[in-house]
C-alpha cells in the first residue's frame, strides 16, 4: 500500500463540504495484470439530471524542494491512471488535486500551463488549512 499524501484528509473533507460522497478511500482497480490505487473515488448526485457524477482524485502536496520533480511524478501517475480508468471506468473523470500556493506559482509557469493543456490535466485546486476547494479546472 502506498503512503497517503500529507493533505489526503484535508482534500477529502473539502470534497465532502461540496456534497461529494467518498465511495472509495483509496479507489482500487485492476487493468489487465496491473493493480492501481488512486487516492479517492467520489460520487455526487446531480439533482437536476438525477444522474451520478463520478470522479477519481489523485492528491499531491508538492512539498519537495523541486516542484518540477514533483510535477514529473504527478504527471506520470495521472496519465497512467487515466489510461487505466478509461478502459475500466470510462464514466469516471480523473482529477489531480494541487494546493493553492502551488497552483498560484508553479502552475502559472508557461511550461506547466503548456503541459496541462497538452495532457488535458483536470485540476482541483485546494486550500489545505481551511479544507476547501478553491477551483475546479477542466
Amino acid at each position: 500500500m502506498s503512503a497517503r499524501d500529507i493533505f489526503h484528509e484535508n482534500v477529502k473533507k473539502a470534497l465532502q463540504k461540496e456534497q461529494w460522497v467518498i465511495t472509495a478511500d483509496p479507489l482500487k482497480f485492476k487493468y489487465g495484470n496491473v493493480n492501481f490505487q488512486i487516492d479517492l473515488g467520489a460520487e455526487r448526485v446531480l439533482a437536476a439530471e438525477r444522474q451520478g457524477e463520478k470522479i477519481a482524485v489523485e492528491i499531491k502536496s508538492f512539498l519537495n524542494p523541486s516542484a518540477v520533480t514533483d510535477f514529473y511524478a504527478a504527471l506520470g501517475q495521472f496519465l497512467s491512471y487515466r489510461l487505466a480508468l478509461e478502459a475500466t471506468e470510462p464514466d469516471r473523470l480523473l482529477y489531480l488535486a494541487v494546493p493553492l500556493d502551488i497552483y498560484e506559482t508553479f502552475f502559472q509557469f508557461e511550461f506547466t500551463q503548456a503541459a496541462r493543456q497538452r495532457y488535458q490535466l483536470l485540476l482541483i485546486v485546494y486550500e489545505p488549512v481551511q479544507e476547501v476547494i478553491v477551483q475546479w479546472i477542466n
